[in-house]
């Protein structure tokens, strides 16, 4: 018998919630059962699946109020959480919107012309999601909704360190019986994930570099596609003609959102020479006027720590940071307060490459920021790291642009920054260890779940062809 998880609650540092993880022979046959609904599920045909997932959207609306308290239960935070159920119901809407023309077929001309091709796909029968706990509802049903549409059946497993939102996601499934046959979610930590891909087809994973290879190894095995959204160490560039206003309030921003618990967090800052003094000065401005959410969730922008031990792991790094001779400017501290871990915007100059503030993924709202003396030097800086998720640039578009070009990443935002997590239409590839497998944006993102056909017709009934001057 599998043992019970307790979940820690971000905001009071108790123990509140349980989740019982099932035994192995219980996934494997969820994965059995969950695989043969998806027959019907793809008999149902697009217009039939649109309606149910319409149907589980309309459900989730009805008990908005619900899963709202369980995500704030979950990451501690309110503001964010709101955004994140708003985005996830226009995800559905946006995929129902964009899968008929997507997944339209048609027939092709080929270099023969007595031969015509039908492309065709079909989709992968039952896809496995392991998903982090950064943002427990938008990164479990990111891969979820498409492939849905697509016509896999899926089984979710969330992370056990945010596991509460679940339950309101259920109750609302169990209105739509279609639906309900072919999305499943199973709780557990790392043993019942390693199950669930040996019961998959594909699988899709948001998490560490570390355990993403764990996955892809996992999927070797099995000898399935995985693909793998990895952490970040997302440099921003600011060029001496940027618009310092604009550059230190999107850095900011990007830094801080989601107390920093981001892979496409801004995690390291490379600024002009002759505007760096400035430069750090107005972000040390503008982060100071930043409010911890406490004693309530209203109270400010800065949610708590989620993960326990992600506050050691920024620990250690402002540690590490201070004791190579690094200068904290504001924050710098990890807070006990009410029992949760809290970091306030923290500002770091004399920072350099030794340091693990500027080489290893932080995730947390820290801003170490090194000048450079020419472009050259800045843009040989950011690609001075095993990730390659995303970037900012700020300069006049052109130099922006020229910069961008020569970044290793698979996402660039120019005069602005972390786009990539609310522009969904760019299809892009992480670079390095980010990552793994097609883009889970843009037509990419639902088309990834279909293998390809072809069928090839011969359309007249002569045995003419060369193929055949050998038969008698």
């Amino acid at each position: 018998m599998t043992k019970p998880i307790e979940v820690r609650n971000p905001r009071t540092g108790k123990f509140d919630y349980v989740i019982i993880p099932p035994p192995p022979r219980l996934v494997v046959q969820q994965c059995k059962r969950t695989r043969r609904a998806q027959v019907r599920w793809q008999q149902l045909g697009l217009e039939g699946r649109i309606e149910a997932l319409q149907q589980w959207k309309d459900a989730i609306l009805s008990g908005r109020d619900r899963l709202t308290e369980a995500l704030v239960n979950d990451t501690g935070r309110l503001s964010t959480s709101i955004l994140e159920i708003d985005s996830f119901l226009s995800s559905i809407d946006r995929w129902c919107r964009l899968a008929p023309e997507l997944l339209q077929e048609s027939a092709k001309n080929t270099a023969i012309p007595f031969i015509a091709l039908q492309q065709t796909s079909v989709p992968y029968p039952l896809v496995g999601v392991i998903s982090p706990w950064n943002f427990p509802l938008s990164l479990s049903t990111v891969d979820t909704i498409p492939a849905l549409l697509a016509g896999c059946a899926v089984i979710v497993k969330p992370s056990e360190i945010t596991p509460r939102f679940v339950a309101p996601l259920i109750t609302a499934l169990n209105t739509v019986p279609k639906l309900h046959e072919v999305l499943t979610f199973v709780e557990g930590a790392g043993a019942t994930g390693s199950v669930l891909i040996e019961n998959v087809d594909l699988v899709c994973f948001t998490g560490s570099v570390a355990t993403g290879r764990k996955v892809a190894q996992a999927a070797a095995k099995q000898f399935i596609p995985a693909f793998l959204e990895l952490g970040g160490k997302d440099p921003a560039i600011v060029l001496e003609s940027a618009n310092l206003e604009l550059a230190t309030s999107a850095i900011l921003w990007s830094s801080v959102v989601n107390t920093g618990q981001s892979c496409v967090s801004i995690e390291r800052i490379y600024v002009a020479d002759s505007i760096f003094e400035k430069f750090y000065h107005q972000l040390i401005a503008k982060a100071h006027r930043l409010e911890l959410a406490y004693p309530t969730v209203e109270s400010g922008e800065i949610g708590p720590i989620i993960a326990e031990r992600q506050a050691a792991v920024i620990s250690d790094h402002l540690l590490d940071a201070v004791e190579k001779g690094a200068v904290i400017h504001c924050g710098g501290v990890i807070e006990d307060l009410g029992g949760g871990w809290w970091c306030r915007p923290t500002v770091l100059t004399q920072v350099n490459h030794s340091m693990k503030v500027m080489t290893e993924e932080t995730f947390g709202p820290i801003m170490p920021v090194m000048p450079f003396s020419t472009v050259g030097e800045a843009v040989s800086l950011a690609n001075d790291s095993i990730y390659g998720l995303s970037a900012a640039v700020f300069a006049s578009e052109t130099e922006a642009l020229e910069v961008a070009y020569q970044i290793d990443a698979g996402a660039i935002s120019i005069n602005d920054a972390g786009l990539t997590a609310i522009m969904h239409e760019g299809e892009k590839n992480a670079f390095k260890f980010s990552g793994l497998g097609q883009s889970r944006m843009g037509a990419a993102a639902l088309k990834r779940f279909m293998r390809k056909k072809a069928i090839l017709i011969k359309t007249n009934s002569m045995s003419d062809p060369w193929w055949f001057d050998n038969q008698e």
